[in-house]
């Protein structure tokens, strides 16, 4: 099973951390022990002081593909959940400025939030107008939409697949809204996809 990550996907998001609009999806990967299950609680890494919540649509792969043609890109998902894309924004920074790989920033364990329920596109209206949002300690700090995504989730899974074979159960983390921010010791982070609520824990 893969977590393949898309970055800077909404404009207003590449702007707030000083990044080009992409012209085409930036993608990452994390490994499965980056996964933070069943509202478990999320402890702030040793190396890092300034760890940053990013909240994401999740897909769920259903089946083979390569080279997905953009005809058939919705044959391939059937759920979509929610979760976090932890960064520590500091030790980033300091790898961009050098030139190096993301992976220690944003891979490291417990660093992708996955929502315990997924629900099925068929739910939604139109998949390209979902809402989502998060919540901190009650404050609603992000806010996003599928329409606002630079590349839609079908675009995605069409890009991903001309590199890497998708496999049943591989995730797709589609992409953050402005917003992002540092989180804090007892922090509670709450997550709606549209109405429902999908996660809801702590910072320890």
């Amino acid at each position: 099973m893969k977590i393949i990550c898309i970055g800077r996907n909404f404009s207003d998001h590449a702007k707030e951390l000083n990044n080009a609009q992409p012209t085409e999806p930036v993608i990452f990967l994390k490994p499965d022990t980056a996964l933070l299950r069943n509202n478990d609680p999320f402890f702030i890494p040793d190396f890092s002081n300034d760890v940053h919540h990013e909240v994401e649509l999740i897909v769920k792969i259903n089946r083979l593909g390569k080279n997905i043609q953009p005809q058939f890109a919705n044959k391939y998902f059937d759920e979509i959940g929610l979760g976090i894309d932890f960064t520590a924004r500091d030790l980033q920074d300091d790898l961009k400025g050098k030139g190096l790989p993301w992976e220690k920033s944003k891979a490291f364990d417990s660093s992708a939030v996955i929502s315990k329920n997924f629900i099925n596109k068929s739910a939604f209206e139109k998949i390209n107008n979902i809402d989502f949002y998060l919540e901190v300690n009650g404050h609603k700090v992000q806010t996003g939409n599928t329409n606002q995504m630079l590349f839609n989730i079908e675009e995605l899974i069409c890009y991903v697949s001309e590199y890497f074979t998708l496999k049943i159960g591989d995730l797709i983390y589609t992409g953050t809204p402005s917003g992002v921010g540092k989180v804090n010791i007892n922090d509670e982070l709450v997550g709606y996809l549209g109405s429902t609520k999908m996660f809801d824990f702590k910072v320890k």
